[in-house]
């Protein structure tokens, strides 16, 4: 057991005040600031069709992109087709939204991954997957996909395929990663709502970077399918970035529940997610923690500041808040056998992009860390494989008892520092070993609940001296999003970060 006891000074940041936009009447660009619940709604009661929900999105995207560099590749063509010849139908219809580089490829579509010999063969995707058939059935209209690190393997976009992706807050800053883009876009006001993916914090890194709600669901609540029944064995889970607590609910039912050959789903919950907004959750017993699961180092002052004040938040709320140690999230099974695996699953995909393509693929078409994790990962045997799988699954069973025996929800920083200024984590500004490590620093709040396959999200309560958007990370019992969902719409309410918006 490790025993955290240094605490380094620090300050609370002050806080930063709202700024109210009031839009007026709804013409042009008036749904900027909309959630796609109440662009849906316009859509559902005649107000605008989704040709002109449509326009106005690609209108700012093609405004704002110049600028943060967050969509690598456009539909607007087709989504036009499709806004205009699509039956009424699904809670969503009408709405645009973005879709991540990374899986949930749509037919026909071009999917690059960060992956330079992807773009240059001009690889496309000859099929929707299920998240997407799911997506488009809820009547979300897809104008293209946003930047991601290559393979989504950091924790910034900045891939050197399309360059970096920038935060809104401050375009010297990072949007996180891996879904980076998609957060940007969101943040920005192109679109409401925009996919994820996650499979050590890349839906909720961003989402705290930018400001937004992220919501990594329980494993296996949405599918993978029909290529995978896992991926990257047990750690992706999939859904989307947005800007309230009712949009991310009400995307989960539509997108969530087993599919054909699936090996194992996540048991459907008794209502409704979406019900769960505005339900009260009781007084619940939160823990919270400030040091790096697996270290002794204690986060960022400003990431501090974010759990104090939220917990502060919560007591007056009336739920039984106390710091916790979670002492089972620093046993050392997780951190001694992700090393190896990570490296098998980079080189896993690059054999699978070589079978794809009908070539054999080189180490060296990948960047300088991939490339080290691919020859790496070549070296780990299949017993390695299984005796690391089952070492993190005993981890994961020592971490999951702390919801049995000691907690509702942990709160935690979403990441242990603010949004990292670009190039500090560039694929090139490191060498592949430190890189690697600073990437692992980056997302020890995040990645545990991967392994663990538990429900986490994160949420934009605080904002630090520079104006820039921390997040805070609550974790709940596995498959329990609807205690979080409750939760963090409790908060949202009682803190509301609508009006905060980047300039």
């Amino acid at each position: 057991m490790i025993r955290c006891t240094n605490r380094p000074d620090r300050r609370e940041s002050p806080e930063v005040p709202s700024r109210v936009i009031d839009t007026g009447l709804m013409t042009g660009d008036d749904f900027t600031w909309l959630d796609a619940t109440a662009q849906a709604e316009l859509v559902r009661t005649g107000q605008v069709s989704p040709l002109e929900l449509l326009d106005a999105a690609i209108a700012r995207i093609e405004k704002l992109d110049v600028a943060l560099n967050a969509v690598v590749s456009t539909r607007f063509d087709q989504a036009r087709r499709e806004a205009v010849t699509a039956r009424a139908q699904g809670p969503f219809h009408g709405v645009p939204m973005l879709l991540k580089d990374f899986l949930c490829h749509t037919a026909g579509d071009p999917v690059h991954g960060g992956m330079r010999v992807l773009r240059d063969r001009d690889w496309r995707a000859p099929s929707d997957s299920y998240l997407a058939a799911r997506l488009r059935a809820a009547g979300f209209l897809f104008c293209g996909r946003t930047n991601t690190p290559e393979l989504a393997t950091s924790i910034t976009t900045e891939p050197l395929l399309y360059g970096a992706t920038r935060n809104p807050w401050n375009p010297a800053r990072s949007p996180g990663g891996s879904s980076g883009g998609s957060a940007a876009a969101v943040a920005a006001g192109m679109v409401p709502v925009a996919h994820g993916n996650d499979m050590a914090g890349s839906i909720r890194i961003p989402a705290a970077a930018c400001g937004l709600v992220g919501l990594k669901p329980s494993r296996a609540r949405t599918s993978l399918g029909p290529e995978f029944g896992e991926y990257w064995g047990q750690v992706t889970h999939e859904h989307v970035l947005t800007r309230s607590v009712r949009d991310t609910a009400a995307v989960l039912d539509v997108t969530a529940g087993a599919a054909p050959g699936d090996p194992y789903s996540a048991p459907p919950p008794d209502r409704p997610y979406r019900t769960e907004v505005g339900a009260d959750p009781g007084s619940l017993r939160i823990g919270f923690r400030i040091t790096s699961p697996g270290t002794c180092e204690t986060a960022h002052f400003d990431s501090v500041a974010a759990v104090e004040r939220t917990a502060r938040l919560l007591e007056s709320l009336g739920h039984r808040v106390e710091p916790t140690a979670a002492a089972a999230l620093d046993a050392p099974g997780m951190f001694d056998t992700m090393p190896a695996l990570l490296a098998a699953v980079v080189t896993w995909e690059l054999d699978a992009w070589s079978e794809r393509l009908g070539e054999r693929l080189p180490s060296s078409v990948l960047e300088p860390m991939n490339a080290m994790l691919a020859e790496a990962g070549r070296s780990v045997t299949a017993v390695q494989w299984l005796a690391g799988s089952l070492l993190s699954q005993r981890w994961a069973r020592g971490v999951a008892a702390l919801w049995e025996d000691e907690l509702d929800v942990l709160l935690t920083p979403t990441s242990p520092a603010p949004p990292a200024a670009l190039g500090d984590l560039a694929p090139d500004a490191k060498s592949p070993e430190e890189l690697a490590a600073g990437i692992a620093t980056g997302a020890a709040f995040t990645a545990p609940f991967n392994i663990t396959g538990q429900p986490a999200i994160s949420l934009p309560l605080h904002w630090n001296a520079e104006g820039l958007p921390i997040g805070v990370q609550l974790v709940a019992a596995q498959d329990r999003e609807d205690v979080l969902i409750r939760l963090a719409a409790q908060l949202e309410e009682a803190a509301p970060w609508s009006a905060r918006r980047p300039t």
